[in-house]
């Protein structure tokens, strides 16, 4: 480890001293790291309301607004100085305040737990990185479901060196309870990295309540047995459930406050809960058993500074659009409405698949209950041809899970009246791949 900035090894000193788990949990990297508020953005920040401020990198006019193009100031409802100038690295303070609000009115069982204020990133994908930054030194292992997100073998793998170990995700079309367990009790007593991904991406699976019961036990029997754990909940697709009887709140919840050696985390943002995929707004909050201010100060500090690092901040002009849309009195009925078109088609597709059993002869669907996606299973037929036949014969675009034989159909961004041809469509390409 190099030299350790004085910022750094205070920061070091409060997570150990609240948390000496915590602090083991953090990579190299991560127990480098810190907010610099003893540079350009402190000086900056004590030079506000003074007469004369020539401190940050930003051009005003003459009379203190925001020096803009009228090109693109013209084409915004928003004062200029909620767009323009550059946001905290931890974000807007009010936008931090309101995700947090929302994170426990959307997630009752969390009650008045302690958890950290949000950190803003540019979007899930940014927060999953800088995840990877503070926790995760190369040859580490990250058990994660076999049914996962590609890009965690960029986000991870590719960037900091750690390693997937897989477990079975499906087992008698339901979560494989006895895989999760086994997975992550293998090995060494130690450092464990658990990642969650539900709504899963691809296969639109989330477990029922009982085996989400069945995954708190089993990360709190690891714990039990000396294990320092840090869970990452990828709630990319987190309130979009179409059935009852499934675990409908965030993990985070319920891992909050299970041990003093697991450090929850979860890791979404606005892309698909607020339907505004390219404004690239997600957050990071975390939440551990007897969680103190100071614990997550010192972590949101350390967050806040690896995304200075990195990007230095998330957009202004997208976290000030989401606060105001956030604050609106038609957001619910908005959110709503687009919830319900999607549980629209999520239901057209249980009613075709029903309607069809002649299907089953070429294909399965996989398991799928929430989300954006599910996942289709050719029987003997490999899923690459029929997924080029798709695209040649049938003007039908689907993704290719080749190493796992996948088709996965996004009904999410499908028209309903299109769906009846889309399955049409594969039935007849698998038939002919037959």
């Amino acid at each position: 480890m190099t030299q350790l900035n004085p910022q750094a090894e205070e920061l070091n000193r409060i997570i150990s001293d609240r948390n000496p788990a915590v602090f083991n949990l953090l990579s190299v990297k991560g127990k480098e790291m810190y907010f610099p508020k003893k540079g350009i953005l402190a000086q900056g920040q004590l030079a506000k309301g003074k007469e004369i401020d020539a401190t940050l990198g930003t051009a005003y006019e003459d009379d203190g607004a925001p020096m803009v193009l009228p090109s693109i100031s013209s084409n915004l409802k928003l004062d200029p100085a909620a767009a323009f100038p550059y946001a905290p690295s931890y974000g807007l303070k009010p936008l931090r305040d309101k995700w947090k609000e929302l994170i426990r009115s959307k997630n009752p069982s969390l009650g008045t737990k302690e958890i950290s204020s949000p950190v803003v990133t540019c979007a899930l994908t940014h927060g999953l990185s800088m995840i990877g930054y503070m926790f995760m030194d190369p040859g580490d292992e990250i058990i994660v479901a076999d049914l996962y997100w590609e890009n965690y073998d960029l986000v991870f793998t590719n960037a900091y060196g750690a390693k997937l170990k897989y477990f079975n995700f499906f087992k008698n079309d339901t979560f494989d309870i006895d895989s999760f367990r086994e997975t992550i009790n293998t090995g060494s007593t130690g450092k464990k990295i658990v990642l969650l991904n539900f709504p899963n991406n691809p296969s639109g699976y989330t477990p029922t309540i009982e085996a989400g019961k069945q995954i708190i036990a089993a990360l709190k029997e690891i714990t039990e047995a000396g294990n320092k754990t840090i869970v990452i909940l990828d709630d990319a697709y987190f309130g979009l459930a179409f059935e009852t009887e499934i675990f409908r709140e965030s993990l985070f919840a319920q891992l909050s406050d299970l041990h003093e050696n697991l450090l929850a985390v979860k890791v979404d943002g606005i892309t698909k809960e607020e339907y505004a995929w390219g404004f690239r707004v997600g957050f990071i909050t975390y939440g551990i058993k007897n969680g103190t201010k100071e614990l997550y100060t010192a972590l949101e500090d350390k967050t806040a500074g690896a995304v200075r690092g990195n990007i230095s901040n998330a957009p202004h002009l997208s976290q000030s659009l989401i606060l105001n849309a956030l604050k609106s009195e038609t957001y619910e009925n908005e959110k709503k409405r687009n919830s319900d078109k999607i549980q629209e088609r999520y239901d057209k597709v249980k009613d075709i698949l029903k309607a069809h059993p002649e299907y089953k002869q070429y294909f399965r669907a996989l398991p799928f209950n929430s989300g954006y996606f599910m996942c289709v299973k050719p029987e003997n037929i490999e899923a690459e041809k029929v997924w080029k036949l798709l695209l040649e014969k049938y003007s039908t675009g689907l993704i290719c899970y080749s190493d796992k034989n996948l088709l996965r159909i996004a009904f999410a961004a499908t028209a309903k009246d299109k769906l009846e041809k889309l399955f049409s469509n594969i039935y007849a390409a698998c038939k002919e791949c037959a």
